[in-house]
């Protein structure tokens, strides 16, 4: 695929990242192979996390492609950038388009990255996920990488202001070493797993950044926090998800 906007992009982002004095920590990304499929997943927490995600493969001098809800895609700004950087739109009414490009694109030896929550965890803590990226590892004979971020949520994430020009904010990227999953082995307990080595990754990204105050809307409610406990974020986006359903619902 031919790579016009993906590299200007990547250098657009670094040089406004070095503005910011925003301070990396990553860790485990020789994790990501250099060449061939791989399904790359990660927490979910920002806006941006598949800029950061995204990161985490260019020490191994990878592209992500990464699946996206339809609407980024329609939107007049981001559209023709997620278009040009060649990632996969998901329309949630009918996923199996998304599914069988995300499948061409690993057997293409493409690094396919997926939010395997679905939406951002409000909790800041890794929600059920979804088992879409371990049947598409089956079905390709690819690795999985888990990602477990932790920061970004400082920048933008659900129900909080937009504070992108906020400065000198650390943030953690952790890669897992790589899952196998074998077809014909069983998926549930697969995504069993890899839930708990995102759970892994990201607790221990909160435990060891370099800011832990008591107190702070970021945090999680278990290490002092007042980020909605799990069971409240299950809540909220329950509520969220029943008002939308309500939204789109025609007149009678």
């Amino acid at each position: 695929m031919a790579e016009i906007v993906y590299p200007p992009v990547i250098a657009a982002a670094r040089t406004l990242f070095r503005v910011l004095d925003i301070r990396f920590h990553m860790e485990g990304t020789e994790h990501v192979p250099r060449s061939g499929g791989a399904v790359l997943v990660s927490n979910h927490i920002s806006y941006l996390d598949f800029i950061f995600a995204g990161f985490a493969a260019l020490p191994s001098k990878r592209l992500v492609r990464f699946m996206a809800k339809e609407d980024v895609f329609t939107h007049r700004i981001s559209g023709p950038l997620m278009r040009g950087m060649h990632h996969i739109p998901v329309d949630r009414g009918a996923g199996a388009g998304s599914y069988a490009t995300a499948l061409r694109m690993l057997k293409a030896g493409e690094v396919v990255g997926v939010f395997a929550e679905a939406t951002i965890s409000r909790s800041f803590t890794v929600k059920e996920i979804k088992n879409g990226a371990i049947r598409m590892a089956m079905a390709t004979g690819t690795p999985i990488i888990p990602v477990g971020l932790w920061g970004s949520q400082r920048l933008w994430t659900k129900g909080r202001p937009r504070k992108l020009l906020q400065r000198h904010v650390p943030l953690t990227i952790l890669v897992g070493e790589p899952i196998y999953p074998k077809r014909g082995e069983n998926v549930n307990q697969h995504t069993s797993d890899l839930h708990a080595r995102l759970s892994e990754l990201v607790d221990r990204a909160q435990r060891t950044y370099p800011e832990v105050p008591k107190g702070v809307w970021w945090q999680p409610a278990h290490l002092g926090g007042t980020a909605p406990t799990p069971e409240e974020a299950a809540a909220l986006d329950a509520a969220e998800a029943e008002a939308r359903a309500n939204r789109d619902q025609p007149p009678a």
